[in-house]
């Protein structure tokens, strides 16, 4: 469960870099972060347990890397861009081994949603979901951060390290697909 009450950032940070405090605020992190960042994990790679493995993994490089973060961007951002890289090199990883096919075929996402515990959707919904897979990895990075998590472009640009015109045409192309699909 996420916590919805506001943190102070700069305090967290600096209980993080101390010795005396820092597994308190890193369980305060993870509770703060880890619902969000999970769901952006999962709408990326659809399935529970590589969902919840990536998850860990994210915040492990975290508690390793802590003493490489100087607070110069948000603690979210931070760990979205942990995310976004694990994410990326598992999806990669992935295909090489021949575990997924290419993004532009449907790559059985309708076998995974249907027969995962954790999905409860209508066929709207899976149509919708498979729609999603369907767009280029960057696009549907993008499109899961706008659509699902509200975030601003200028957070998203900061994550991905993209300019905020690429990223803002990035989710115009992924709407109109979406909704060509969809139709």
């Amino acid at each position: 469960m996420s916590y919805s009450a506001p943190i102070d950032e700069k305090q967290l940070v600096a209980d993080l870099h101390d010795p005396k405090k820092a597994h308190g605020a890193f369980d305060t992190l993870m509770r703060k972060y880890g619902e969000q960042i999970y769901w952006q994990i999962r709408r990326m790679v659809t399935n529970h347990e590589d969902a919840n493995d990536l998850l860990q993994n994210c915040f492990m490089k975290a508690w390793n890397n802590l003493d490489n973060f100087r607070g110069e961007a948000k603690l979210s951002t931070w760990l979205y861009k942990i995310a976004v890289n694990e994410t990326l090199n598992f999806l990669n990883k992935e295909r090489q081994h021949g575990d997924m096919v290419s993004n532009s075929e449907d790559f059985n996402v309708l076998d995974t949603l249907e027969s995962d515990e954790y999905f409860d959707g209508d066929e709207m919904q899976i149509e919708f979901q498979k729609a999603i897979a369907s767009l280029p990895e960057k696009q549907r990075l993008v499109f899961n951060m706008r659509y699902f998590d509200d975030m601003k472009y200028e957070k998203i640009s900061d994550i991905l390290g993209t300019s905020v015109g690429a990223l803002k045409s990035s989710y115009h192309h992924a709407v109109k697909k979406i909704t060509a699909m969809l139709s």
